[in-house]
């Protein structure tokens, strides 16, 4: 566990650099019991920082796996109204929101994947709205994590529950930079840092990417007047956030239909409590055509089915292989850490502001500049210390931008 003062940096880092909490604006924090000490920070710092209410949506992780095992089938996609429309009149409102995820890696190993993809496709309806906002860019938004038992168990299977426990947490202070002396400036600087990338990215208008890398053969067409973004965000108000922390990431949208080729996964994907490994994916005009998975491949197939949209991509991003995270040499199991120790990709939505003007078009303008439409955005990576990839700009030269996993 992270020591009381290092537990309060860590809240206000969420708070007053990842969503950038206003005097007079409210919170809304979604957690799982098992974050409870941190939740606690984060409640104390928003009211600090002149929230006028912090609505706290608890989850508990065993409870929902119980109902997964054992409630009856026809039961599994209801959704409680009330609590969802509390949630989405509060942010409608302007409420920031973070997200706190406690990890368990194999939680729902003996749960039927059919069951896990009733209950989360009934979830991804019934929250389409928050789904919006915040890919809209209407909101701030942001995610933090808190380790557990069984998460530690799974990153270092080699040491005993306490010891690994305590790496874990060692390994989160270190990536978050919760270890230098001011995170917040750290981070503000760093955020500088990849909006320069970005901005030299979205000058260039590449059409289109090309990679090349063990068991990826693939080309990537971007749309028409595309935006790069990397650090951090506006919300509607013009109010910087960081969304995720840490973040080594620069992504923009791919055209939906454009993806060909196939590509290989370099680490292990978690989707909702079930391990995905060792897959790879085949792309024709945009969409998966043949996907099969070493470890978890009823999870793989059942994401791929979730809806129209799922089964194309909705996100590229670029990391080198010398990122901080990925310097650490931890596989972390978790997609906030490890997509930003690798080059990823995401199945399923894309994000409106990946183009300009995208927030403000109708979802028929946004199909027809090329963007994607899901209930799912899930994150798997690619990259590797043996990726290449190469940009095409409209006038058909090719220059390269990644070798041997780094930025050229």
């Amino acid at each position: 566990m992270l020591k009381a003062k290092e537990l309060t940096t860590y809240a206000r880092l969420l708070v007053q650099l990842g969503v950038n909490l206003q005097p007079g604006q409210n919170l809304a924090i979604r957690a799982s019991t098992d974050a409870a000490p941190l939740v606690h920070k984060l409640v104390e710092v928003a009211y600090e920082s002149g929230a006028p209410h912090v609505l706290v949506d608890w989850s508990d992780d065993e409870i929902n796996r119980i109902r997964l095992r054992m409630a009856p089938e026809e039961t599994l996609a209801f959704v409680p109204e009330g609590k969802v429309e509390d949630f989405i009149r509060m942010i409608e409102g302007g409420a920031a929101v973070i997200s706190i995820l406690t990890p368990k890696p194999e939680l729902l190993k003996d749960v039927e994947t059919s069951r896990i993809a009733t209950v989360t496709k009934a979830m991804g309806k019934a929250m389409k709205k928050y789904q919006e906002l915040a890919q809209g860019g209407e909101i701030s938004w942001t995610i933090g994590v808190v380790p557990t038992a069984e998460w530690a168990n799974v990153v270092f299977p080699e040491l005993g529950e306490e010891a690994a426990l305590a790496k874990l947490w060692e390994s989160i202070k270190l990536a978050t930079r919760l270890d230098h002396g001011d995170p917040l400036a750290y981070w503000q600087a760093y955020a500088n840092r990849l909006e320069e990338r970005t901005a030299w990215l979205n000058d260039q208008q590449f059409t289109r990417l090309q990679y090349r890398g063990p068991g990826t053969e693939l080309t990537v067409e971007l749309p028409k007047n595309h935006r790069w973004l990397g650090g951090g965000l506006k919300n509607r108000q013009g109010v910087y956030f960081l969304p995720n922390i840490p973040t080594e990431e620069v992504f923009t949208a791919p055209v939906r239909n454009g993806v060909n080729g196939r590509v290989r996964n370099s680490k292990p994907l978690v989707y909702h409590g079930q391990v995905i490994d060792g897959f790879t994916l085949t792309f024709e005009n945009g969409r998966v055509v043949q996907a099969e998975a070493e470890t978890g491949n009823a999870s793989l197939q059942a994401l791929l089915q979730m809806d129209a949209g799922a089964a194309h991509l909705g996100e590229v991003a670029l990391v080198p292989h010398d990122s901080v995270l990925s310097k650490l040499g931890v596989v972390f199991r978790n997609t906030l850490f490890d997509e930003n120790a690798s080059c990823h990709f995401a199945l399923g939505a894309a994000y409106p502001f990946c183009i300009e003007d995208g927030v403000t078009m109708s979802k028929e303008e946004r199909a027809g500049n090329g963007l994607n439409e899901s209930v799912i955005h899930v994150d798997f990576m690619v990259g590797t210390a043996e990726l290449d990839i190469d940009a095409v700009t409209v006038e058909g030269r090719v220059v390269p931008l990644f070798r041997n996993g780094n930025w050229v």
